[in-house]
């Protein structure tokens, strides 16, 4: 079986007006992805998914990947990643052993590796009539959920983190800045309000974004520890592993980051720098499974545990239900509960979300198939997700 076609659409998801939120990254107006297809010349298409900017990811895509694909057998997923991670020196990387990575081996480049390794598993499952997590190798099938939100200021966060755990969510995440202005006194307020609302038995996270310096974050993880918080989320900026790792030292709260790394030697640095305790790797970002399968292994060597980052597309979200069925040291998976049509009505099937907990599907491949009208209903809007 030969691979016959790579291809890339931009689509979008505006947000409307009235259901639109607003947190440290400004008001959120649309959820923009690159879906990518792989086909094979039988016909049997596997379907991706890339985070980064639509336009710039399907010209890579397009342009530069694809031509290192076409009549290649999409079974070698493992052969293929490196093939695009390694680019024109991809045979005497594998000859001799060792990475020997293109000059633009992260960013934007990566993202649209990590959209066309995912569409190249749900092509291997589709080909070999089995769910991608079988082909990973499941340890599970089913896992523990959590809510994503937290957006409601001040008192009003009571409300909406109970009514997450109202419809049978046990662990539940809050954004620190809020729809309100920030400051450590008013995410004392948020936090306090919101476990109030939830109760001592539901699990609650918090997020910063990355958007705190290392001293204000040190002296927010303390006030918040008396709430038996979960973890600290991106307390401060990605680029910071040392402020991170210092942020760490300083509280008995687990940190939490990984979103916005890529591959597993981003990583390796976070883990050498014990600057987290759960890991959280994006599918659509850090390298698709195959690169995501060895960072959970390292990880795994260091007692650490993964919840990847889930937030996008339904493509993202169905490729993370497989990897946290196929992961042993995953133990949640981030259900969003932002206005997002492109993550949960992109797909002609449901996904299985009840008492808490995501259920495996059982179909061929990624185990979804896209609505007839999507590429109609999810056009392409040119414009930031974000503004202010």
């Amino acid at each position: 079986m030969r691979i016959t076609d790579v291809r890339a659409m931009p689509v979008s998801d505006p947000v409307p007006e009235e259901k639109r939120h607003r947190t440290d990254l400004g008001t959120k107006v649309k959820t923009d992805a690159t879906l990518v297809f792989v086909e094979a010349e039988d016909g049997t298409t596997g379907v991706g998914a890339a985070l980064g900017s639509p336009p710039t990811i399907a010209s890579i895509v397009e342009h530069e990947l694809a031509p290192q694909l076409l009549d290649a057998d999409p079974l070698y997923t493992e052969r293929l990643w490196e093939r695009m991670y390694a680019g024109s020196r991809w045979k005497p990387s594998l000859e001799r052993g060792y990475s020997q990575p293109r000059e633009d081996r992260r960013g934007i480049t990566l993202e649209a590796i990590s959209g066309i390794d995912i569409a190249l598993w749900d092509l291997k499952g589709k080909l070999l009539d089995q769910p991608v997590y079988t082909l990973l190798g499941p340890v599970r099938d089913d896992v523990q959920a959590y809510a994503s939100g937290g957006w409601a200021p001040g008192e009003r966060a009571e409300t909406e983190m109970r009514g997450y755990a109202e419809r049978g969510f046990d662990a539940v995440k809050m954004r620190v800045v809020g729809e309100d202005d920030f400051s450590i006194e008013n995410a004392v307020i948020r936090v306090e309000a919101a476990r109030r609302g939830i109760g001592d038995d539901v699990d609650l996270m918090v997020d910063a974004h990355g958007s705190l310096d290392v001293s204000t974050a040190k002296r927010l993880a303390k006030r918040l520890e008396p709430y038996d918080i979960e973890w600290f989320e991106e307390p401060v900026s990605p680029d910071d592993h040392a402020g991170l790792a210092e942020v760490r030292r300083s509280t008995t709260i687990p940190i939490a980051t990984g979103e916005r790394e890529f591959t597993r030697f981003d990583f390796l640095s976070l883990m050498e720098e014990r600057a987290m305790d759960v890991v959280q790797p994006d599918v659509a970002r850090a390298g698709g499974f195959t690169e995501i399968r060895r960072i959970a292994a390292m990880a795994s060597a260091r007692g650490l545990r993964i919840a990847p980052h889930a937030w996008g597309s339904g493509v993202l979200f169905a490729a993370s239900i497989h990897l946290a069925m196929a992961l042993p040291n995953c133990h949640l998976l981030e259900v969003s509960q932002a206005h997002m049509p492109l993550m949960y009505d992109l797909f002609e099937e449901d996904y299985e979300i009840r008492d808490g907990r995501v259920y495996a599907p059982d179909r061929p491949g990624l185990g979804f198939t896209l609505r007839d009208d999507y590429a109609d209903r999810f056009e392409y809007v040119e414009g930031p997700e974000y503004v202010f």
